[in-house]
C-alpha cells in the first residue's frame, strides 16, 4: 500500500501558516486524511469540483477530460496522461488490459513517476485509486497539484504556499477592502480575486464599482472574467464559498495558483520589481544611516559648541560656597552630562564605519558627511573640549585653594586686628591725661616708670601692626572680595598706631619737664627732707610699693593663660580633621590602585581579542560581548570611587601620596575602555558583513588578518600605569599607515608606481584619513569576487516595469512596487525631459545612476 504523496523537503508544521519557506504545512492535513475516513461534506464538494476542473484544464490539451474524478482515474490511463501533460515528460507504456492487475500496474506507474520527482509517498496505494476511494483520490490529485502547480512558486526567498500567499499579498496590497492572510476566509467576499485580475488586467474589471457587501456578485465576476479572458476554468461555486464558514483551503489554493501561472508572463516584471526593491532597500538603509550620522553629528557638535564657553568661563566667585557650587556643577557634568555624549561619539564612529563598509560592499560611493562633520572634525572638536575641560578643573581647584587661603588669611587678619584693637582701646585717652599736673616728684617718677613700661609694650606691638599690614597686603594681592573693608580697617589701625606714637612722645616730654620742675622744688625742700628723713624714707617706700602694683603685667599674662587651652582645642580639632582626610585618601587610593590596573588589563585583553586569529568571527564576537557585559557590571566600582572622590573634594583634599591614579585618570581610562570595546565589536560586525558579502571562508579571513597584522606594526592601548598628565593613545590597532600598506602590497607581488598607489589609496581611504582599515583591506583584496547589482541592471529592471519606455509614471511605480518603495522613487526621481512623455513622467535612468553615485542627483 502506497502513502499519500508529499513533495520532498516540505516538513510538518503546526498550523496552516506556521513558519516560512516550503509548503510543509500540508503534512498535518495529509495525516488528517489518514485518520478521518470522511471529508467535511462542504470541503469534499469544493475539492471534487475544483480538482476536476483543474485536471480538465490540462487534459483538454490532450483532447480528453474526466467527468467523475473517483471513477475516471481508476484504470490509471488518464492519470498517466495527466502527468505527461503537466510534466512534459513521457511515462512508461501503459498496460492495455482491463483486468484489475492491469489497472493497478498503470496507477503504480503514475505513482512511481510522482515519487521520481522527489515526492515522498504517505498513506495511499494504487488499490484505493482502482477501487474508487474518493478520499484517497482527492488526496492524490492534491499532491499532484502541490508538486506541479504550487511547489515551484518562489517569491522573495519564500516558496510553495508561503510564496503564493506572499505573491497574493504583494499584488493586492494597494486595493481597498482586501487583506489576504490565508487561503480560506480572505477570499470569501471575492474582492481579492477581482484585485488579482485588475492588478494585471485593469481593462477587464472596474474595481471601483465592486462592493464588499456583494460577495456572490464579486466571485461570479471573477470566475466569468477568468474563464472568458484568462482561460482559467470555473473551479468553484460562489454560493458554496459564501455559505461555508471556512472554505476549503486546497480548493482555493488550487484555483489561485492558476492565476499565478496565468500571469506568468508578468514574472519578468515581478523579478524586476524584486531587484529594484532590494536595491532601494539597500539605499534606504544607507540613507537612514547617513541621516542618523548627520543628525547625531550636528547634535554632538552643537553640544560641544555650547559647552566649551561654559568651561572657558574662568570668572571666579567671591565666596567658597559659590565656588563649591561650581565644582558640584562640574562634577555633575562629568558624571551625568558627558558620559552620554561619550557614548554618542562612539556610536557616531561605529555608524560611520558600518555605513562605509556597507557602501563598499554594495559598490556605492563612500559617504562624505557635510562640511565640518567629518569624523576627524568631531574628534578635533572633542579634543578641544577635553583640553578646555582639563584646564577648567585645574582652575576650579586652584580657585578653591586660593579662596581657602584667603579664608584663612582673612580670619587671621580679623583675629589679630581684633586683639590689637582690644589692646589699644582706651590707650589714647590714657596718653592724653594730665595726671602729672598735681603729682609730686615721686609720683611723676612713678608715672615715668609706668610710661616707660607702656613704651616697651608699645614697641612690642609694632610687629603685630606690621603683621596686620602684611596680611592686608596679601589679601589685596590674592584679590580678596572684601579687600575694601580689610583696607579700611588696616588703615584705621595704622592711623591709630601713628597717633599712639605721637601721644606717647608728648606724654614723655611732659613727664620729663614736670620731673625737672619737681626736682628743683625738692632741692628747696632738702633741708626739710633731711630732718624728716625717716618719715620721708618710709613714705617714699610705701608710695613706691603702692606704685609697683600698677607695673605688674599680670592681666596680659592671665589672658595668655586663657588662650592656651583654646589653642590646644583648635589643634586637637585640626588633628582629628587631618586624620579623617588621611583615611579618605587611603580609602580612595585602595580602590583606585585596583581599578586602574583592571582597566589597563581589560584594554589589553580587548586588543588581543580584536587582533587574535583564534576562533571564528562569531566566537570572537561572543568573547567581546562577554567582555562588554563584564565591563558594564564593573561600573558600580567606578561610581563608588566617584563617591569617595567627592568626599575628598568636599574636605578640600587635593593631593594623595598613596596613589598615582587621580579621578580624572580613571575617568579617561574608563571612557576609553568603553569606546574601545564598542569599536572592537563594531569592527568584528563589519568583518562579518564583509565575510558574508564576499563569501569568504574563515581560513581566508585568517590569512588576510595575518597579512594585515604583520604590517600593522602599531597597537592601541591605554597608558594608565605611572600616569602622567595626559592619556594619549599609544598606537593604533586595525589600521595601517600608507607606507605599511604599500609594503604589504609589494610583498604580495603588486608592481606599484606612485600613480597606481595613489589610485589604490583613493579606493581604500576615500575620506583621506591617512590610514587603511582592515575592512578596507579585505574589500580591496576581494573587490572582484562579490556579485552585486549595478546601475545598468537597475535601469533594465525599471525598463521592464515601464513597459520598455524610457520613462515611468507614478501610477506604474505604485502598481509595481510596494507603497514605501514607490513613494521613495517618486520623491527622488526628476521629471523626464524627453519627447512624447505624458505629464508627470519620471526619469528612471538618472535615478538609477544616482543610486550608485554616478550622477549629481
Amino acid at each position: 500500500m502506497m502513502m499519500v504523496m508529499q513533495p520532498e523537503g516540505l516538513g510538518a508544521r503546526e498550523g496552516p501558516f506556521a513558519g516560512s519557506g516550503g509548503g510543509g504545512e500540508y503534512m498535518e492535513q495529509e495525516e488528517d486524511w489518514d485518520r478521518d475516513l470522511l471529508l467535511d461534506p462542504a470541503w469534499e464538494k469544493q475539492q471534487r469540483k475544483t480538482f476536476t476542473a483543474w485536471c480538465n484544464s490540462h487534459l483538454r490539451k490532450a483532447g480528453t477530460q474526466i467527468e467523475n474524478i473517483e471513477d475516471d482515474f481508476r484504470n490509471g490511463l488518464k492519470l498517466m496522461l495527466l502527468l505527461e501533460v503537466i510534466s512534459g515528460e513521457r511515462l512508461p507504456r501503459p498496460d492495455k488490459g482491463k483486468m484489475r492487475f492491469h489497472k493497478i500496474a498503470n496507477v503504480n506507474k503514475a505513482l512511481d513517476f510522482i515519487a521520481s520527482k522527489g515526492v515522498k509517498l504517505v498513506s495511499i496505494g494504487a488499490e484505493e485509486i482502482v477501487d474508487g476511494n474518493l478520499k484517497m483520490t482527492l488526496g492524490m490529485i492534491w499532491t499532484i497539484i502541490l508538486r506541479f502547480a504550487i511547489q515551484d512558486i518562489s517569491v522573495e526567498e519564500t516558496s510553495a504556499k508561503e510564496g503564493l500567499l506572499l505573491w497574493c499579498q504583494r499584488k493586492t496590497a494597494p486595493y481597498r477592502n482586501v487583506n489576504v492572510q490565508n487561503f480560506h476566509t480572505s477570499w470569501k467576499d471575492g474582492l481579492a480575486l477581482c484585485a488579482l485580475i485588475h492588478r494585471h488586467r485593469p481593462d477587464l474589471i472596474d474595481y471601483a464599482k465592486l462592493r464588499k457587501d456583494d460577495p456572490i456578485g464579486n466571485l461570479n465576476t471573477a470566475f466569468e472574467v477568468a474563464e472568458k479572458y484568462l482561460d482559467i476554468p470555473k473551479m468553484l461555486d460562489a454560493e458554496d464559498i459564501v455559505n461555508t464558514p471556512k472554505p476549503d483551503e486546497k480548493a482555493i489554493m488550487t484555483y489561485v495558483s492558476c492565476f499565478y501561472h496565468a500571469f506568468a508572463g508578468a514574472e519578468q516584471a515581478e523579478t524586476a520589481a524584486n531587484r529594484i526593491c532590494k536595491v532601494l532597500a539597500v539605499n534606504q538603509e544607507n540613507e537612514k544611516l547617513m541621516e542618523e550620522y548627520e543628525k547625531l553629528a550636528s547634535e554632538l557638535l552643537e553640544w560641544i559648541r555650547r559647552t566649551i564657553p561654559w568651561l572657558e568661563n574662568r570668572v571666579g566667585e567671591p565666596s567658597m560656597s559659590a565656588m563649591q557650587r561650581k565644582l558640584e556643577d562640574f562634577r555633575d557634568y562629568r558624571r551625568l552630562h558627558k558620559p552620554p555624549r561619550v557614548q554618542e561619539k562612539c556610536q557616531l564612529e561605529i555608524n560611520f564605519n558600518t555605513l562605509q563598509t556597507k557602501l563598499r560592499l554594495s559598490h556605492r560611493p563612500a559617504f562624505m558627511p557635510s562640511e565640518g562633520k567629518l569624523v576627524s572634525d568631531i574628534a578635533n572638536a572633542w579634543r578641544g573640549l577635553e583640553q578646555v575641560e582639563k584646564g577648567y578643573e585645574d582652575w576650579l581647584l586652584s580657585e578653591i585653594r586660593r579662596l581657602q587661603r584667603l579664608q584663612h588669611l582673612a580670619e587671621k587678619f580679623r583675629q589679630k586686628a581684633s586683639l590689637h584693637e582690644a589692646w589699644t582701646r582706651g590707650k589714647e585717652e590714657m596718653l592724653s591725661q594730665r595726671d602729672y599736673d598735681s603729682a609730686s616728684l615721686q609720683e611723676v617718677r612713678a608715672l615715668l616708670r609706668r610710661h616707660e613700661a607702656f613704651e616697651s609694650d608699645l614697641a612690642a606691638h609694632q610687629d603685630r601692626v606690621e603683621h596686620i599690614a602684611a596680611l592686608a597686603q596679601e589679601l589685596n594681592e590674592l584679590d580678596y572680595h572684601e579687600a575694601a573693608s580689610v583696607n579700611s580697617r588696616c588703615q584705621a589701625i595704622c592711623d591709630q598706631w601713628d597717633n599712639l606714637g605721637t601721644l606717647t612722645q608728648k606724654r614723655r616730654d611732659a613727664l620729663e619737664r614736670m620731673e625737672k620742675l619737681l626736682e628743683t622744688i625738692d632741692q628747696l625742700q632738702l633741708e626739710f627732707a633731711r630732718r624728716a628723713a625717716p618719715f620721708n624714707n618710709w613714705l617714699d617706700g610705701a608710695v613706691e610699693d603702692l606704685q609697683d602694683v600698677w607695673l605688674v603685667h599680670s592681666v596680659e599674662e592671665t589672658q595668655v593663660r586663657k588662650l592656651v587651652p583654646s589653642r590646644d582645642q583648635t589643634l586637637q580639632e585640626e588633628l582629628a580633621r587631618q586624620q579623617v582626610n588621611e583615611r579618605l585618601r587611603r580609602q580612595f587610593a585602595a580602590q583606585a590602585n585596583a581599578i586602574g590596573p583592571w582597566i589597563q588589563a581589560k584594554v589589553e585583553e580587548v586588543g588581543r581579542l580584536a587582533a587574535g586569529l583564534a576562533g571564528s568571527l562569531e566566537e570572537q564576537m561572543a568573547g567581546l560581548r562577554q567582555q562588554e557585559q563584564n565591563i558594564i557590571n564593573y561600573k558600580t566600582n567606578i561610581d563608588r570611587l566617584e563617591g569617595d572622590h567627592q568626599l575628598l573634594q568636599e574636605s578640600l583634599v587635593f593631593d594623595n601620596k598613596h596613589t598615582v591614579y587621580s579621578m580624572e585618570h580613571i575617568r579617561v581610562g574608563w571612557e576609553q575602555l568603553l569606546t574601545s570595546i564598542a569599536r572592537t565589536i563594531n569592527e568584528v560586525e563589519n568583518q562579518v558583513l564583509t565575510r558574508d558579502a564576499k563569501g569568504l571562508s574563515q581560513e581566508q579571513l585568517n590569512e588576510f588578518r595575518a597579512s594585515f597584522n604583520h604590517f600593522d606594526r602599531v597597537s592601541r592601548g591605554l597608558a594608565l600605569p605611572s600616569l602622567i598628565s595626559t592619556h594619549p593613545l599609544q598606537k593604533r590597532n586595525g589600521m595601517m599607515e600608507p607606507d605599511d600598506f604599500r609594503a604589504c602590497l609589494i610583498s604580495m607581488g603588486y608592481d606599484l608606481g606612485e600613480v597606481e598607489f595613489a589610485r589604490i589609496m583613493t579606493m581604500v581611504d576615500p575620506n583621506a584619513a591617512g590610514v587603511v582599515t582592515f575592512q578596507a583591506f579585505i574589500d580591496f583584496m576581494t573587490r572582484e569576487t562579490a556579485e552585486t547589482d549595478t546601475a545598468e541592471q537597475v535601469v533594465a529592471s525599471f525598463k521592464i516595469l515601464a513597459g520598455d519606455k524610457n520613462y515611468i509614471t507614478p501610477e506604474e511605480l505604485r502598481r509595481e512596487l510596494p507603497a514605501e518603495q514607490a513613494e521613495y522613487c517618486i520623491r527622488r526621481m526628476v521629471p523626464y525631459k524627453g519627447s512624447g512623455a505624458p505629464a508627470g513622467a519620471l526619469d528612471y535612468v538618472a535615478f538609477s545612476s544616482a543610486l550608485y553615485g554616478e550622477s549629481d542627483l
